[in-house]
């Protein structure tokens, strides 16, 4: 029996329910880095699902262990002399479901680099306009809105204007540096960067669209957490309030911004994290999650 059909089944269902079920629950702003993991978990698991089903389709008769041997085999990667070549049909049946994975991870990449070129570029202006202030950690951009930014990745660096010196209080200018070297040491433009790649190969699907939005406001709210180890709520609910008109270049990610206001509710009414209990299923589910195609796969005969 081909396992294409029931693999687009749950393609569909991961795309199009699980969003729904995700939104609906108020867990994941309680607990947002988890939140990000299931909704990565979710996006693997439809890529597998899709790339699983395209080589059912391709080849609904095969099996993909003896496909993937034998190709292995003909790259020179076994040694298995007992192993035969796989035939063409094989090969390009193998080739389709790879190429629905490295088209997501090809549109990592450009992400990526996109992300790193825009940064490179402000880098250069702010060597040129702004001065590094080493009580801050941080460059001073000598502007009147009061603005605060960072630029991750390579060569990573806080640029803070000297409106938003002038503006914000000692504990305000605090919390906002802690948010924003949060970003950095969490690597959150690398996180970003997978989900906006998942969108540009699977934008029609709600997942894809969804995914995008909810890891850019979950990553901020983990950078939030971060920022209210050192200063209380109050403190960081009025830095953002001074902060809210300002931006943030391409490629830079800021303390403001749209989800200001969904962030400021959270930081201002917090409730309680999930259970431990909870908390382990929900973390046990996002690993299980991207093994499910697999286990479907073998369960109708590809794998």
């Amino acid at each position: 029996m081909s396992a294409a059909p029931v693999l687009l089944g749950y393609a569909a269902a991961v795309g199009f329910l699980a969003p729904r079920l995700m939104l609906r629950g108020a867990w994941p702003h309680r607990a947002p880095a988890l939140a990000v993991a299931v909704w990565h978990a979710l996006c693997v698991s439809l890529t597998l699902a899709v790339a699983l089903a395209a080589y059912s389709l391709a080849a609904p008769t095969e099996h993909l262990h003896a496909d993937l041997i034998g190709l292995l085999h003909w790259c020179g990667l076994t040694n298995a002399s007992a192993t035969p070549d796989p035939t063409t049909a094989a090969r390009l049946a193998v080739a389709l479901p790879l190429s629905v994975a490295l088209l997501v991870l090809g549109c990592f990449g450009f992400e990526v680099l996109r992300g790193r070129r825009a940064r490179s570029r402000h880098r250069e202006v702010l060597d040129m306009v702004g001065r590094r202030s080493p009580g801050l950690r941080a460059t001073v951009l000598e502007h009147d809105l009061a603005a605060a930014y960072c630029l991750p990745g390579f060569r990573p660096r806080v640029v803070v204007s000297a409106g938003a010196l002038r503006l914000l209080s000692a504990e305000q200018l605090d919390a906002v540096l802690a948010h924003e070297r949060a970003h950095i040491e969490g690597r959150h433009h690398l996180v970003l960067a997978a989900s906006e790649a998942f969108a540009r190969v699977f934008g029609l699907l709600p997942l894809a669209r969804h995914a995008k939005v909810q890891t850019a406001v979950l990553l901020e709210m983990i950078a939030d957490d971060q920022a209210l180890r050192r200063q209380p709520r109050e403190v960081l609910a009025a830095a953002m309030c001074e902060m809210a008109a300002g931006s943030a270049p391409a490629g830079a990610m800021a303390v403001g911004g749209p989800s200001a206001l969904i962030r400021l509710r959270r930081i201002l009414a917090p409730q309680q994290r999930p259970h431990a209990a909870v908390r382990g299923s929900v973390a046990a589910a996002a690993v299980a999650v991207p093994l499910i195609p697999l286990f479907m796969g073998c369960a109708h005969g590809i794998g």
